[in-house]
């Protein structure tokens, strides 16, 4: 659905000749103060960096607009996928209650994530205990899950694991402890044999649900580029305000053709020497 976030910050150190300093945006057009407080040499950054665009509206920079604006466009970004991600997760969650799991009349109708995905993996999860009596006797088909889990259960703890030993030898209690802290329990079995096509669209949408919330995760991390940059902006023109060396800084967001987001973030910075 989306591609991966390109990032990208490019600086640039120019030489800028004196007579150009009035065509640049110098550091020292800097708005009147209107306290001393505002003057404070460590405001602006701390404001940019609560609110990006802060330091710079506050120096007089109109690019303090672009840092606002991005910040807006990326929260409301962060907030869409989210609500994808929680929308299609409970498509997916309902899709098996109502197919893979109803024929097992199921008490508990949810749990990790993890065993969504292994829902998405395995056609069955087999039965948890194939013996009718008190005795825990796990599945020996391997094409189930719980099945594959008591294999790997034979195959870590028994010399041969087609030979199991003793039940009540400690290597067998160990494998069957194993099994039981990994196996599917009744209550969570499932079944998408001649179902194939809802499993599909199961795997379908459990994929769109994690790509919609790992999204989100990524304008998170955009926020805080926003951030930061805009706070070391801040710092930079308030370092270089009253000095000879004009600093010019473009900022934005512009869309990436192969990114998950489809948004590249560039930032120039332009410092006159």
């Amino acid at each position: 659905m989306n591609r991966p976030i390109f990032l990208g910050l490019v600086l640039m150190v120019a030489a800028t000749p004196a007579s150009a300093q009035l065509r640049s945006n110098p550091v020292t057009s800097v708005g009147p103060a209107t306290s001393s407080l505002w003057r404070a040499p460590w405001i602006r950054p701390i404001g940019s960096l609560l609110i990006p665009g802060t330091g710079q509206l506050l120096g007089g920079h109109p690019r303090g607009a672009v840092y606002l604006a991005i910040e807006a466009l990326l929260i409301t970004r962060a907030l869409t996928f989210n609500t994808e991600g929680r929308r299609d997760r409970g498509r997916y969650r309902d899709l098996a209650l109502a197919v893979a799991r109803s024929p097992f009349n199921p008490v508990l109708q949810d749990t990790v994530f993890e065993y969504y995905e292994q829902m998405g993996r395995w056609v069955e999860s087999g039965p948890y205990d194939v013996d009718p009596g008190p005795a825990l006797v796990p599945p020996t088909d391997a094409r189930t899950y719980n099945g594959q889990i008591w294999l790997l259960a034979r195959t870590t703890y028994f010399a041969d694991p087609d030979q199991p030993p003793d039940p009540d030898s400690p290597e067998y209690q160990r494998a069957l402890a194993f099994y039981a802290s990994r196996a599917i329990g009744p209550n969570f079995r499932w079944s998408w044999r001649n179902a194939g096509l809802e499993q599909d669209l199961y795997r379908q949408t459990i994929a769109a649900s994690d790509n919609a919330f790992r999204n989100a995760t990524a304008m998170l991390g955009l926020l805080l580029a926003n951030h930061v940059l805009s706070a070391v902006d801040a710092v930079v023109t308030e370092r270089l305000r009253g000095s000879a060396r004009p600093i010019e800084i473009q900022t934005g967001l512009d869309r990436e053709t192969g990114s998950r987001t489809g948004l590249r973030f560039l930032a120039v910075v332009t410092i006159g020497l």
